[in-house]
């Protein structure tokens, strides 16, 4: 199950540290690389939580086609989370490489990661319920470039809907 942003219907309330994660990057991530971006400050987050069941997720990228993200970040929540007995471990294929990077989901640890095509990445199945926090930093130059795309993508839709 997926809670898109930071509202749900569910039994639970879930805390969003915004304040927090803005602290790790203005004081970790940014004194890296990445001060190269131009970095909005719009996030995106996501509450995943795997039923236990052998569910995973397929290998994908976050940002394949330019919307914007640039930084994944990923904060799990699993109290005694053993990766041999519940799986769930996420795998990371990082592009141009012979290896691969497999990070357990244990509980507090965060993980930051670039967005594109360089990380593609998958849960493997879980046989114990997982929860992981992922918010997404954007560049805001891309950011832009894609919601321009959007618009006039859904210009020329609407057009052609009443041209009919």
């Amino acid at each position: 199950m997926f809670f898109q942003g930071l509202k749900c219907k569910c039994k639970y309330k879930i805390w969003f540290p915004g304040k927090f994660f803005n602290f790790i990057f203005s004081n970790i991530v940014a004194e890296s690389s990445v001060n190269t971006l131009k970095i909005h400050w719009e996030l995106q987050a996501m509450v995943a939580c795997y039923p236990g069941n052998g569910t995973g997720y397929v290998r994908h990228v976050d940002n394949p086609n330019g919307d914007g993200r640039c930084i994944t970040c990923i904060y799990y929540l699993n109290k005694n989370w053993d990766a041999k007995l519940h799986g769930g471990v996420l795998r990371i294929f990082p592009e141009g490489k012979s290896f691969i990077a497999d990070v357990e989901p244990i509980f507090d640890r965060l993980l930051f990661f670039w967005s594109d095509r360089r990380n593609p990445h998958e849960v493997q199945p879980s046989y114990a319920t997982r929860y992981a926090m992922t918010v997404w930093y954007f560049d805001a130059e891309e950011r832009a470039e894609a919601k321009k795309k959007f618009r006039n993508l859904t210009r020329k839709t609407e057009s052609s809907l009443t041209e009919d």
